[in-house]
This record gives C-alpha cells, structure tokens and sequence, in this order.
C-alpha cells in the first residue's frame, strides 16, 4: 500500500496498518487513488476523505537517565543570561 500513500514515519506506518484493518485494503487503495492525481496523497488525507480518525499514535516512553550534565549546562546559561541582562546598556551594545 505505500506505493499509493505518502508514508513519513513509523507512525505513518502504525496508522495505515490500523487504516487497512478497520476499512479495507480496497477501500484504501480505491481512496488514495481518487485522491492521488499525479501523485501520492498523505496519509491524514486519505483517513479524512474515508471519514475515520485514526487512533493517537502511541508515545515511545523511554526512562529518563541521569540528567546531571543537562541541569549544569542548563545552570550555567541561565547564568550567563541573567549577567547579560544585568549588564550596563552600552556594554552590551
């Protein structure tokens, strides 16, 4: 089916598998080449000419790590700005 649809990512993917389960190959096939013209239509395109909303694609939660060396880099360019900020107009010009 991806070579009548227009698929950008994983999600894509996820969406036109969904797509194909609950209305039919044939159905999706017969809508994007309604709506391809001279090329592929997206995908969002096709599930609104259907009229079906696709479920939310699902969030890839990965545990956040050690953020000990994002919050001190985070620290110092707070700091930087605020010196920035408290300097004299005609320093910073």
């Amino acid at each position: 089916m991806t070579y009548l649809i227009r698929i950008l990512n994983d999600g894509d993917r996820e969406t036109l598998a969904w797509l194909c389960k609950h209305v039919g190959d044939v159905r999706v096939a017969a809508a994007a080449r309604d709506l391809g013209g001279s090329g592929k239509p997206y995908l969002s395109a096709v599930c609104r000419y259907l009229g079906v909303r696709p479920p939310a694609p699902r969030q890839h939660c990965q545990p956040v790590g050690d953020c000990t060396v994002g919050d001190s880099h985070l620290a110092q360019i707070r700091l930087l700005l605020a010196q920035r900020n408290q300097a004299p107009l005609k320093q910073r010009l």
